[in-house]
């Protein structure tokens, strides 16, 4: 099979300078073929098949959708209360920068190595199109890269609300194993690269900056009448998140 070049890389504008840590030294190498995580990763793919056509495999296919709407739409819930990007640009801003970092990292770690996604290796179903994700590698993940952002992020922002809202940013990341369109060693290295990068962009005066903003929006928002997301939507989601 004919492999992609390199990804193209994000835009400029995070809290980190480019190389500021080197992820690369600190994340696992991608398993190699045969080896006991490559062993896992293939286990579990074949196990996660059975999910086909649950709720829990509708709650994956929607996850892959990561535009500003849909992921406040993901975290909804976890929040309590239901946001556009235009009712919190601040709050929006600061995600967006934060996961720009992350990025930097995931894409250079997926063009060194090149893995292949797990339907490439064993026949099987997966929740989204094909032709989605044409040829991208799969190691590390990068859906579960700004799950794991917005969830370290959010829960700074609003830390009452820290373990709803990290179960939700984990289960984004769950959501691409259940998918069937990343490895679960692949959505395990992205979640050691956000923490390790998050690290230190919230170490900088910026980040501060921005963290001090974002609280005083979301107060802003709660404050005023605003929309709570349905508590028969909620509890369905609180369900699929604890599924094994």
């Amino acid at each position: 099979m004919s492999q992609a070049g390199p990804a193209a890389r994000p835009p400029p504008g995070g809290y980190l300078a480019p190389g500021a840590v080197d992820m690369m030294s600190v994340m696992p190498p991608a398993p190699k073929q045969g080896d006991a995580r490559d062993e896992a990763d293939r286990r579990i793919f074949r196990e996660t098949r059975a999910l086909q056509g649950s709720a829990r495999w509708a709650m994956a296919a929607d996850d892959a959708e990561l535009g500003s709407a849909a992921m406040l739409r993901h975290f909804a819930c976890s929040l309590d209360i239901a946001l556009a990007p235009a009712q919190a640009p601040r709050i929006v801003a600061m995600l967006q920068k934060a996961t720009r970092d992350g990025a930097q990292a995931m894409l250079k770690a997926k063009d060194i190595y090149q893995r292949q996604r797990p339907y490439q290796v064993n026949e099987g179903p997966i929740c989204r199109p094909r032709e989605e994700l044409g040829n991208s590698f799969d190691y590390p993940s990068g859906h579960s890269l700004a799950g794991w952002t917005w969830g370290l992020v959010l829960a700074q922002v609003v830390p009452e609300r820290a373990t709803q809202i990290l179960l939700r940013g984990r289960s984004i990341g769950d959501s691409r194993v259940v998918c069937g369109v990343h490895n679960a060693s692949a959505v395990e290295a992205s979640r050691l690269l956000t923490g390790g990068t998050m690290a230190l962009a919230m170490a900088t005066p910026a980040y501060q900056e921005d963290l001090a903003a974002a609280r005083a929006e979301f107060a802003m928002l709660r404050a005023q009448p605003h929309v709570r997301p349905a508590p028969e939507q909620c509890a369905e989601e609180a369900r699929l998140i604890a599924m094994p």
